[in-house]
């Protein structure tokens, strides 16, 4: 059965997301590649989107940041990654939530991954689910 329709729009009767385990997580970074845009929160609330080199080391995310991702994440060390489909055809992008480990501004910062999903792009051919969880939440 379909989630409940918002007015005027047709319900999805598939699974909204598809969750990848932390062991499954490595191998989607290695599958996406190490660039992934990092997303942070501003003091004013305001989304803030960099491009970063990514790898996994002990189930942890690590990458390096500039100075206002580092207070971003100082302030506020919930984060997003975002890696686009590896290919262009690709149906899928990999989003990862986390919480950063003793974030000290500027430089080399960790993350810890706290759920992470397959998440259908727009456009996308076929019938899948729209998101895959990876990582349950």
């Amino acid at each position: 059965m379909g989630r409940d329709a918002t007015p005027g729009r047709q319900a999805y009767a598939g699974a909204v997301s598809v969750a990848v385990e932390l062991e499954a997580l490595a191998a989607r970074v290695a599958e996406y590649g190490s660039r992934a845009y990092l997303l942070t929160v501003t003091d004013d609330r305001v989304p803030h989107v960099v491009s970063v080199e990514v790898a996994v080391q002990d189930g942890l995310l690590v990458t390096s940041v500039g100075r206002s991702t580092g207070a971003n994440l100082g302030a506020r060390p919930r984060a997003t990654f975002l890696w686009p489909p590896p290919e262009p055809s690709g149906d899928y992008s990999l989003i990862v939530d986390g919480t950063a480990v003793d974030p000290s501004g500027e430089g080399p910062i960790t993350i810890e991954p706290t759920r992470a999903v397959l998440h259908r792009v727009a456009g996308a051919t076929g019938t899948g689910p729209t998101c895959v969880p990876v990582m349950p939440g």
